[in-house]
């Protein structure tokens, strides 16, 4: 039997591989999750901070990604276990947790997501991920610590001061810089070359070397020289764009081309 427990994108990451993932904003049906693994990701995730998508959508995407051999991760904007919880029970692979400001804010994190004795994860009995086996509850729970991929994104000023602090939290596999955000919030919106920004990449960088995580960065679209940069200064983990992003820049491209185009 295949094993639909294995999370492609946590192996990779432990590997010091490359993994790209796609943000799910906008798609409701299963189907996203074959023209990712089609267009080459290795993972999608589907963005519960900035859009209604509801719970049986995520798990059907999650599921449908699973069958693909692409690791499904969603997005969610709170610590709460119960949130956190949810989302893994009906499919999710991993967890990216917005706004981690302090270690304590990760140490919960890594604790609803990890069964004991790494943390507190409710156990709900057959997982999606591993196809509702009937495993024995202790290989359940061994075998979802090892393979649920847990990120915490950085993207205030107070995690960013606090990186250090939150890159030696157990249970936390990555670092993740949520770009737009921290740019926003270190006042250079939407300069991603700012010194300011660089700073704040090695900061990062850094921590995570330090505490033995990845490095991952979302929000830098269309820019392939930082782009390279990044994956040279260590980053692993890259979200390219979004459903949206992707349907508006070839819709553009492909009306303006024809609009240009001479009609007689």
């Amino acid at each position: 039997m295949r094993d639909f427990g294995k999370n492609i994108a946590k192996a990779k990451l432990q590997a010091d591989e490359l993994v790209l993932c796609l943000c799910v904003n906008q798609m409701r049906t299963p189907n996203i999750a074959m023209l990712a693994a089609s267009a080459g990701f290795d993972a999608l995730y589907v963005d519960h901070e900035h859009n209604p998508t509801d719970l049986e959508t995520t798990a059907a995407i999650c599921i449908a990604a699973v069958g693909m051999g692409i690791t499904p991760l969603v997005r969610i904007a709170s610590v709460a276990s119960h949130d956190i919880g949810r989302v893994l029970d009906l499919g999710a692979q991993g967890i990216m947790v917005a706004h981690v400001n302090t270690a304590e804010e990760a140490r919960a994190v890594a604790a609803a997501c990890l069964f004991k004795p790494l943390g507190h994860r409710s156990a709900s009995g057959p997982l999606v991920s591993m196809a509702y086996r009937p495993l024995p509850q202790a290989e359940v729970n061994a075998m979802a610590n090892r393979e649920t991929l847990v990120m915490a994104i950085i993207e205030t000023e107070e995690g960013l001061a606090n990186v250090d602090a939150i890159g030696a939290v157990p249970g936390i596999d990555t670092l993740h810089i949520g770009a737009n955000d921290l740019s926003i919030e270190l006042g250079v919106t939407g300069q991603y070359r700012h010194a300011t920004m660089r700073d704040a990449y090695a900061k990062v960088t850094a921590a995570a070397r330090k505490g033995g995580k990845s490095t991952g960065i979302g929000g830098i679209r269309n820019d392939p020289a930082l782009q390279t940069e990044l994956l040279q200064q260590g980053f692993r983990y890259i979200t390219c764009g979004s459903d949206v992003g992707y349907v508006l820049g070839g819709g553009q491209a492909d009306t303006e081309a024809i609009r240009a185009m001479p009609l007689k």
